[in-house]
Parts: structure tokens; sequence; C-alpha cells
């Protein structure tokens, strides 16, 4: 019998694509032991040079001129420029999935990121029964660029993107609704007075996790120095990502903050910090936002890269789990209120402990196993 071979595709583009896949991979690895099941970056120069080259871009973007990548976001997102660039991306990339089912031979392809699910769609049309094709959408919210009509499954977070799924032709039979998928360790029981001692910090002070994704973005030294200007005793860590430089301006600017700071860089503790932490201040990223959902951390975002980022924000604040501050001169206000009474903190960890979907992973890799077997049979 053939061993059953799974290609997850992602993108370091950030960090949340990843570990949405490797989510899933570790779900998989429990339905399905013996089979092969490899994470390829999307992104990387030997796998594909033309999505390493959007990479490069993008991030040029969001450090230069971030207004020309909102302009480039809202034209993708209309269906005539969306469909155009979807083309276009998908002929150059063909030959890079190409070279990947040849060297994998998957039963099954899940894409986190719209970039290779792109690639994939163009090979599945052209080879309908090579693989199953599956697509995890990494945001609160649906734009054309994820929008592929040969996708066997597609996850979805919410109901309205379901909607929105089916509103642009998808069969509603191939659309869940599971969440975003997050590693167990976020939404498993800790001791947080254990977790604070092993972290090394001090029972009894509040303590606020800085961070900005894996990418250190999210205006991350303007909330350091307004955290500054609240009396309340806080215990500060500064998450900086793999942004070298951000760290080194961080570790300078926490020598004069009044508060105990802990600068740290890229970590895979991210799930202990979040239980240790009383509140999140970070940009809204959508694998940030589920990960502090199902660990049930309260959450301050603001800052966002342009474009999805915004909505992820709008639509978590409107269910009462963070709060939104849309303009930076309002963040000192938001602190001081939320650090004057315990209400507000309280609040938003029950409007968590009933929206998170902390086994979407779970989930997925289920569906993924009945579906393949219909598939293969």
């Amino acid at each position: 019998m053939k061993r059953i071979s799974i290609l997850i595709i992602a993108a370091s583009i950030g960090s949340g694509h990843i570990k949405a896949a490797e989510a899933v991979s570790d779900e998989l690895k429990i339905q399905y032991p013996d089979a092969s099941i490899e994470i390829v970056d999307f992104t990387k120069w030997k796998i594909s040079w033309a999505t390493a080259f959007m990479k490069a871009c993008y991030l040029f973007m969001l450090r230069f001129i971030p207004n020309l990548y909102d302009l480039m976001y809202r034209f993708t997102g209309g269906k005539s420029g969306g469909i155009s660039v979807q083309s276009l991306i998908s002929a150059i990339t063909s030959a890079d999935i190409a070279s990947l089912v040849k060297k994998y031979q998957p039963d099954v392809i899940l894409c986190t990121h719209p970039f290779p699910a792109g690639a994939a769609s163009w090979r599945k049309k052209r080879h309908p029964n090579e693989f199953l094709f599956s697509t995890v959408i990494t945001d609160y919210s649906v734009h054309q660029m994820w929008i592929y009509k040969n996708v066997d499954c597609y996850f979805v977070a919410r109901e309205a993107m379901k909607t929105d799924l089916i509103s642009a032709g998808l069969p509603a039979e191939n659309v869940w609704v599971t969440g975003i998928p997050v590693k167990a360790g976020f939404h498993q029981a800790a001791d947080k007075a254990e977790v604070l001692s092993d972290l090394g910090l001090e029972a009894g002070i509040p303590t606020v996790l800085i961070m900005g994704g894996g990418l250190g973005l999210g205006g991350m030294e303007y909330t350091l120095k307004t955290l500054g200007k609240i009396e309340t005793k806080l215990q500060l860590i500064v998450i900086a990502g793999r942004n070298e430089e951000l760290k080194r301006r961080m570790e300078e600017s926490s020598k004069d903050c009044r508060h105990s700071v802990c600068v740290l860089g890229f970590t895979q503790r991210v799930r202990d910090y979040m239980m240790a932490a009383d509140l999140l201040i970070s940009k809204p990223g959508a694998l940030t936002i589920t990960e502090a959902l199902s660990a049930e951390l309260p959450m301050v975002l603001h800052e966002p890269i342009p474009g999805p980022e915004t909505e992820n924000a709008v639509y978590i604040a409107r269910l009462g789990a963070a709060v939104w501050v849309n303009k930076e001169s309002r963040l000192e206000e938001e602190l001081k209120n939320i650090f004057a009474s315990q209400e507000k903190l309280t609040e938003m960890r029950k409007r968590e402990h009933l929206i998170k979907r902390p086994l979407a992973a779970k989930e997925i890799a289920e569906i993924l196993s009945r579906e393949l077997e219909n598939f293969i049979n």
C-alpha cells in the first residue's frame, strides 16, 4: 500500500502562515503517523524565485512606502484587478509547483498563503485527479487573492467568510468554518504562577506582552514609550521577532522606562509568555490574534499592516475580545482606562472564552482525512 504523502506549502512573509502550517502538520501526524508530511516555504529562492522576489518587494514596501502596499491591496481586492494578478502569479509559478509535485508526489496539497494556492490551483486545473487540494485562509476576511475555483477544501475562520466564498461561486460543500489553526499548547491549561516563575517574572504585578509579529512591526517603540507614562507598576515583555535592529533599539529604549522590561528576539516560547501576560499589545496579525484568543489573553490592537490586519482588528474588537486603537494618539488613554480597573480585562477574557476555536487544527486534519479517503476511493 502506498505511503500517504502530504505537502503543506506556506510562505515566510511574517510568521503566521508558517505557524498555521505547523499547527495543521502536528495534527495530521496524529491522523497519519506513518505518512510523509512536509512543510515547504514557497518564498525560498531555491523553491520559487518569483515568490521570493515578491516577498522582497513586499518587505520593501512595508518599510519604506506602506501606502503603495495599501493601494496594491485595494487594487487586487477588486475582481478584475485581483484575477489579473492571480493569473499572472499562477502562470509564473506553475513550473515551481510542478517541481514540488514531482519531488513529493503528494496525495494532498494544503496551502496557507495565496501565492502557493494560486500555483496549486493552476496545477489542479490541468491535473484534477493528481492530488486533493486544500487551502487555509489565515485571515478573518476574504480577499480576492485567496479565491480559486479548483480548491477541494477551503478552511475559514468564520461564517461570513464562507458566505463570501459561496457568493464568489464556490460550492458550499467545499467550505468548512473551522477557525484559524494554532498549536495545541495555546489552549492547554497552565498554572500561571508556575509559568511566571519559570520565565523569571514576578507574580502580583500586571504583565504586558508587546509583540509585532515575526517581522517585529507594529509601532513597538511608541508602545514602550507610552507604557512608560502609565503610573501603575507593570512588568513588560517585548518580543521583537527576527528584527535584530528593532531588538537593539528596544533594549536601548528600555533603559529609560520606569517599568521592568525584558526584551527578546525570536522565541519559541510565545505560548508561555501569553500564558504569563495579563494584556497583549500588538499589531492585529491573524495568527497572533488567534493565539491570544486561544490563551484568553486580552488584547489592545494598533498599528496594522495596511489591508487585512485592519479588518482583523475591527472584527475582533466588535466581538468585545480586544480594544482597537485606530489612532496612535489614543493609545495612552485606552491603556490608562484598562489599568484603572480589572473590569475591562475580565470582560475581554469572557468574550474570548466564548468565541475562541482552539481545536481548528484538529478539525482541519480530521476533515482532510475524510476527504482524502473519498478522493482516493
